[in-house]
């Protein structure tokens, strides 16, 4: 990714949060990613783009501990993720906060027993502190009416909401979103999107984004890596908005023009 056209120039000077050296993700002998490469800066909504079956979900399932890499390390920070013990993967994942596609909310417990769930788990706090952050965070993301009322009372938009909720749960600094716009209607995800942003400049959380969703990551995102089905590695690095103006893949220019979108391609079925 050194052609000055598929990577963006960087003027970042924030500090590194997350570096991701030559990871290649394999399932036996079927490769899925090699030799994938990249840094997440402080504070960022770095974006991992490509088409259907390109591997970033299997990449995001590797960046929050559920997939070992075959090969390369993940460090965040200076902590070297899968070379400790489980102990130190457990210290390491708390700063984690994942949201789900599907929002994973357990239907057996209202909104406000899942977002406590973490803090039970995890902490040793008082039920009524445990009520009192509870609340915090379900306000944070408009919530809070919605404290006793279970998942399958809520409308998509909500329950990604409420899952956003538990992801903050134990006060993450880094938070994953597998495709958080996915079967949100257009004003429900520009919603979504003006609440990842607020969360982003008010907690100064680190955001990285799985999504092929373009109207969002143009508006949000302002780092990404472009990984590609057929040469099974990242082609490209840069903010979504800048691949959309300067890439000259053809892959990449593709799929960020998606009216010029080959429909032959793997971009094409994304």
């Amino acid at each position: 990714m050194n052609d000055t056209n598929t990577q963006m120039p960087s003027t970042d000077d924030r500090p590194v949060m997350i570096s991701v050296d030559d990871v290649t993700l394999a399932f036996g002998s079927k490769v899925i990613q090699h030799d994938v490469s990249f840094r997440v800066k402080r504070g960022s909504i770095f974006a991992v783009m490509g088409g259907s079956g390109c591997g970033k979900s299997t990449l995001l399932k590797s960046m929050i501990g559920l997939l070992r890499p075959t090969h390369g390390t993940y460090l965040v920070e200076k902590d070297d993720y899968w070379a400790g013990d489980d102990a130190s993967r457990v210290r390491i994942g708390r700063r984690f906060g994942v949201l789900f596609q599907s929002g994973a909310l357990w239907s057996s417990m209202t909104v406000g027993e899942n977002v406590a769930l973490p803090m039970q788990m995890f902490t040793k706090l008082k039920p009524d502190v445990i009520r009192q952050l509870v609340e915090l965070k379900l306000g944070l993301v408009g919530m809070l009416h919605a404290i006793d009322q279970y998942p399958s009372e809520l409308s998509g938009g909500m329950r990604k909401r409420a899952g956003l909720a538990r992801a903050m749960s134990l006060d993450p600094d880094i938070l994953f979103f597998d495709e958080p716009s996915a079967g949100l209607d257009p004003i429900t995800s520009a919603r979504l999107d003006e609440l990842i942003l607020n969360l982003r400049d008010g907690l100064g959380a680190t955001i990285i984004i799985v999504s092929h969703e373009l109207s969002s990551l143009f508006h949000i995102a302002d780092d990404g890596i472009f990984l590609d089905a057929d040469q099974k590695t990242a082609i490209a690095h840069g903010s979504p908005r800048w691949l959309r103006d300067h890439c000259t893949d053809p892959m990449v220019h593709a799929f960020m023009h998606r009216e010029q979108l080959d429909s032959s391609s793997p971009a094409g079925n994304g």
